[in-house]
């Protein structure tokens, strides 16, 4: 493991990428600043997708949960982690990703902030946080050098 993790890799929780599918609003808004660049990676485990799936699949249906799922693989890099790990906390750790999105309270507050940081070093934040925060010219400055492009890819593709 890296002494820092890496800030152009995110995870975003079961929660969020269900409501980025479902309900748009500041899941969709913080997900596009990841698609819109590729240089910015969302990073999940197979179990965060499973887990994933069935949040779309109890609220929507099966085969939309499905074909959900199946962009999301083509979309992530990949990680293992240990069963019964949190897929989010857990992806966030085994893929160096410097952001996890999630609206779980038991994650995103203060409390779990002071638990989760000697653990794992990683910004737990809400979708709407990481949007307002997210800066894509002074990361592309941070990450990968040189002035910044703009994006470079269109999110809805």
């Amino acid at each position: 493991m890296p002494d820092r993790p890496n800030p152009a890799r995110v995870v975003a929780d079961a929660d969020v990428l269900a409501a980025d599918l479902l309900v748009g609003e500041s899941a969709r808004e913080a997900l596009d600043h990841v698609r819109r660049h590729d240089w910015v990676e969302l990073v999940a485990s197979d179990a965060l997708l499973a887990e994933t799936e069935r949040v779309v699949a109890n609220l929507a249906d099966a085969d939309l949960a499905a074909d959900h799922r199946a962009r999301l693989d083509d979309a992530r890099v990949a990680v293992d982690h240990p069963d019964g790990d949190h897929p989010g906390l857990a992806s966030a750790y085994a893929g160096e990703a410097a952001h996890l999105l999630s609206f779980d309270d038991r994650l995103t507050s203060a409390a779990a902030g002071l638990t989760i940081k000697p653990r794992v070093d990683v910004s737990v934040r809400q979708p709407d946080a990481f949007a307002t925060l997210f800066d894509p010219e002074s990361l592309y400055e941070h990450v990968v050098g040189g002035d910044y492009p703009g994006p470079d890819r269109d999110p809805r593709a």
